[in-house]
């Protein structure tokens, strides 16, 4: 009898075969170089800067002790942890340039699929996983979530359920670009409200790129406020604070 986990993993062993065939049909190029002869090569892989080392417990960010960091003591977010694949530099960062902006969906996969060892390795017990959603405005133009792109093929690999209709926007929000901590906070307060499925679950809330925490955490209120057991925080990749605000 096939169990529900293999049936998963022969979902996303199907998944990836049909990315494999389009590869075939339109060669594709690397997300982080732009080097012919695939999506995600062999020496954009040695150049990921993975972020890791001493992180704050909850937030994690670097910092030279273990344990909760200061910023954290002071105003903790919402969610339990935040953790993030990697450093917000090339070669990702052009990848997710090419996923958000030049409609180059299949870095979703390929993103997704360099991300899988690293999110098993935190040994967070997940129900669901749920992308932080755009607003309408943003999705009409777009036409697809990017995170989404991310999320979906990560729960396939990880057998989670992957739920983008538990998160949904209660309001249309400025873009964080340029904005200072305080004004990030400010802008995304009360914008998300959870769904009746989240309730007793461990969710993993994902985006992007996190340069303060302040969306995730309030995602994570949300999901908290609709009866959320736990609320993880994940991210492709984090902006450090020598990068300044500005760069997401």
């Amino acid at each position: 009898m096939i169990q529900e986990a293999d049936l998963k993993n022969w979902k996303y062993a199907l998944y990836r075969s049909c990315w494999d065939m389009l590869d075939l049909l339109f060669p594709p190029e690397c997300g982080g170089c732009g080097t012919a002869g695939s999506r995600w090569c062999v020496d954009c892989q040695k150049r990921v800067n993975i972020l890791n080392g001493i992180l704050c417990d909850i937030c994690g960010l670097p910092q030279d002790r273990v344990g909760v960091c200061d910023a954290c003591r002071l105003e903790k977010p919402h969610f339990r942890a935040l953790r993030a694949w990697s450093v917000f530099e090339d070669p990702v960062q052009k990848a997710l340039h090419k996923l958000k902006y030049r409609r180059d969906i299949s870095m979703g996969d390929a993103l997704a699929s360099q991300m899988i060892t690293f999110v098993n390795e935190l040994n967070w017990q997940i129900d669901l996983i749920v992308p932080i959603p755009l607003g309408r405005l943003r999705f009409k133009e777009r036409g697809y979530n990017q995170v989404g792109m991310i999320a979906k093929p990560l729960a396939l690999a990880l057998n989670m359920r992957y739920a983008p209709n538990e998160l949904f926007r209660r309001k249309e929000t400025r873009s964080q670009v340029g904005l200072t901590k305080m004004e990030r906070k400010a802008n995304v307060q009360n914008a998300f409200q959870g769904g009746a499925g989240v309730i007793g679950k461990s969710i993993l809330v994902m985006d992007d790129v996190s340069t303060t925490g302040s969306t995730l955490s309030s995602a994570a209120e949300a999901l908290y406020s609709c009866g959320a057991r736990n609320v993880y925080a994940l991210t492709v990749a984090r902006a450090l604070p020598h990068h300044g605000l500005g760069h997401v």
